[in-house]
């Protein structure tokens, strides 16, 4: 009776972790969860997102965050393998942005200017170029950008059969083709934060300032 009691405990005690394991690898596949996220990008062993940590930090209630660097620092990409975006319609991020008073959120390449944020993917086997054939691996939605960067509460939804720009000067209107490999072959799914010379080139804030996303979804 003893073991018949104790194997019966250990069954439960597995079934209960295997569970929880399987929660825990959908909610990285569904980008619910910060272990799934980078903070970048990483390109050949150099971080572009400067004093920023690798991952966003969990939340109380399941939102996750990240405090905004100040200058020298910048943060430019925020994505996670999300894979093949074939038979999806579109991305919906929700998030809420807190600073103290006075605060501005900037590009990094031109402070000058109206900072912005860009829902965003990227074609598996990108090489970072952006030239020839990798002209069009990653993808914009600048159509739905939100400029300038504001405390408040934020929406964000673009549509993936929306005119997505690339990263010089196709368009999902005039490369239709391409932008539909890129979608069947996409990896990263996220965003992006600049202003002034380029969508992704990054930002800091002037003070304390932090970036909250409450929802984020592909569907």
């Amino acid at each position: 009776m003893l073991v018949r009691a104790v194997t019966v405990i250990m069954l439960t005690l597995f079934g209960a972790n295997g569970d929880a394991g399987k929660a825990r690898a959908g909610a990285a596949a569904s980008g619910s969860h910060p272990s799934a996220w980078s903070i970048g990008p990483i390109i050949r062993g150099r971080n572009y997102s400067q004093g920023m940590p690798l991952r966003p930090t969990l939340g109380r209630n399941g939102e996750w965050y990240f405090d905004l660097p100040r200058a020298p620092g910048s943060v430019h990409y925020v994505t996670f393998g999300h894979g093949s975006l074939e038979g999806k319609s579109r991305i919906v991020m929700r998030y809420r942005i807190k600073a103290d008073r006075g605060v501005r959120i900037v590009p990094a390449t031109v402070p000058q200017l109206p900072s912005i944020i860009t829902l965003y993917f990227q074609r598996g086997g990108d090489n970072w170029s952006g030239k020839r054939r990798f002209e069009t691996y990653r993808w914009y939605a600048t159509f739905a950008s939100q400029s300038p960067i504001t405390p408040g509460v934020h929406e964000m939804v673009a549509s993936l059969n929306g005119n997505w720009t690339a990263v010089q000067t196709s368009s999902a209107r005039t490369s239709p083709s391409e932008f539909r490999n890129a979608k069947a072959s996409a990896d990263q799914v996220g965003f992006v934060l600049g202003g002034g010379d380029g969508y992704g080139h990054g930002v800091y804030a002037t003070g304390r300032a932090r970036l909250i996303v409450t929802e984020f979804r592909v569907e």
